[in-house]
């Protein structure tokens, strides 16, 4: 595989956690598993396996590999100092770096070449997102027919595309062959991500749901057509969630574990979580739901909807926590909000690992009212912790959060298809009147906790389609 950025070792969303486990997963099944990523500055685990040499363009650079190997997956890092010693992995807060198209190319021939010199029969290049775009392209030069392994291309955010002017080209190796409607060209200049989806031989994004609504063209940000060509080889899988690190049993960021047959410990971690945002720790405010948000603060996540009702949520009968970071309008907002309503909103901007856990652990209902989700995690942590999801029902949201229905009281959460601050309010009352329910709600929490959305399944999937690209090949 090979990926801009890998749980542990580097981290700016959910593509890492992706990289985490399902090598992890596969290599449980089985399977030999070797990833690789930049070695950006601060990584510090590894030891050298050797140099490699690769071109781009006219440049050709000597680098140093190293390797670690943990849980059965060889973590390969490709090292430049030039390119990867920065502060940011692509970009300061404001803006990327302007030279992204040729730290990722590096990274992409890097990645082969080394692959290539090791002399191992890959059966499958697995690369991700527009970063390791190039990879199934590049693939083809760096192999011979006989040997070349089958290549798989994983969407996950169709919204981040890698595009870049075409006068990279010549500084990419690349002829200007490749500015066709067929290759790499995109309304006159050239995507990577488009790169990825043309020259792969099985494309895989990260919910069936979402494998649907990418093409068409709400959804599809322009690609929507290209991705209508390649339907027969789109394949939606979900992603799994770890449940070696997201587990209420044997969770250490919890005061007290708690499963889906002794729920003791999430009221404990209820009133811990109040007392962590600065909220009342009452029998009265303990007795209202908790509302709680983990998001980055922008308008796909839906902030643009509660900008719109901001003022009506300290009305309901409920206590809201929000932890997140992103638009600095939105982030004003709610600490302004939080400021006004000092016993009903807790707000911390920024992000926190250890009290992600406890937001989980310890609140009642999860408000994820994104715009467009392609998978999504928070939603499926809510569901293993027994707090119940208010979600859109789009992407990844939509195939993992089954409404309720009132008069059967089955399901896991409460969701609302039409895109809107009025539908979102109506989820959201309509979780606030059943909370009161407590034998229906309790009822709620136990059929989510019970789902299975571990990555032992996700990755039987994903070797299906392994063995669908190397019959093909």
């Amino acid at each position: 595989m090979v990926a801009s950025e890998v749980h542990p070792f580097a981290k700016t969303g959910g593509l890492a956690d992706v990289l985490g486990a399902l090598p992890r997963a596969l290599a449980k099944l089985g399977h030999e598993v070797d990833v690789v990523m930049p070695r950006y500055r601060g990584i510090s685990a590894g030891s050298s396996i050797g140099p490699v040499t690769a071109t781009l363009g006219g440049q050709t650079d000597t680098v140093d590999v190293s390797a670690v190997t943990a849980d059965g997956v060889r973590t390969v890092f490709i090292s430049h100092a030039s390119y990867f010693e920065r502060e940011y992995l692509y970009g300061a807060p404001s803006r990327d770096y302007p030279d992204n198209p040729e730290r990722f190319a590096f990274l992409c021939q890097a990645a082969l070449t080394w692959a290539a010199s090791t002399g191992l029969a890959y059966d499958i290049v697995h690369a991700h997102d527009w970063q390791a775009g190039l990879v199934p392209f590049l693939t083809a030069r760096t192999w011979h027919a006989g040997a070349r392994p089958a290549t798989i291309f994983t969407i996950h955010n169709l919204a981040y595309q890698g595009i870049f002017d075409a006068s990279w080209l010549p500084r990419l190796g690349l002829g200007w062959e490749v500015m066709h409607v067929n290759a790499l060209e995109f309304w006159n200049r050239i995507s990577f991500l488009k790169a990825g989806i043309m020259f792969a031989r099985v494309i895989t994004t990260v919910s069936p749901r979402y494998a649907e609504e990418i093409q068409r063209p709400e959804l599809g940000f322009g690609f929507d057509g290209i991705l209508r060509a390649r339907s027969a080889d789109l394949v939606g899988i979900l992603n799994g969630i770890d449940y070696d690190q997201w587990n209420p049993e044997h969770d250490v960021n919890l005061p007290m574990p708690f499963n889906a047959s002794k729920m003791g410990g999430k009221a404990a971690a209820k009133r811990r979580l109040l007392e962590a945002f600065g909220l009342p720790s009452t029998s009265e405010t303990r007795r209202r739901p908790l509302v709680a948000m983990i998001s980055r603060m922008v308008e796909q996540k839906g902030f643009d909807l509660l900008d719109d009702v901001l003022d009506v949520l300290p009305a309901l009968a409920a206590v809201f926590v929000l932890l997140g970071s992103g638009d600095p309008r939105f982030e004003e907002r709610w600490r302004d909000l939080a400021a006004r309503h000092p016993g009903r909103v807790g707000v911390r901007i920024g992000f926190d690992d250890g009290l992600a856990h406890l937001v989980e652990g310890g609140a009642d209902i999860f408000l994820m009212p994104s715009r467009f989700e392609p998978c999504g995690l928070n939603q499926m942590y809510s569901l293993r912790y027994g707090t119940v999801p208010v979600v859109h029902a789009t992407g990844g949201l939509y195939d993992t959060v089954h409404d309720v229905d009132e008069q059967s009281e089955r399901g896991s959460g409460f969701t609302f298809a039409e895109y809107g601050p009025v539908p979102m309010l109506a989820a959201l009352g309509r979780s606030l009147v059943m909370f009161e329910n407590r034998s229906a709600w309790r009822r709620i929490q136990k059929a989510g906790m019970l789902e299975d959305f571990s990555w032992d399944a996700s990755a039987r999937e994903y070797v299906k389609v392994y063995e669908r690209a190397v019959a093909s090949r």
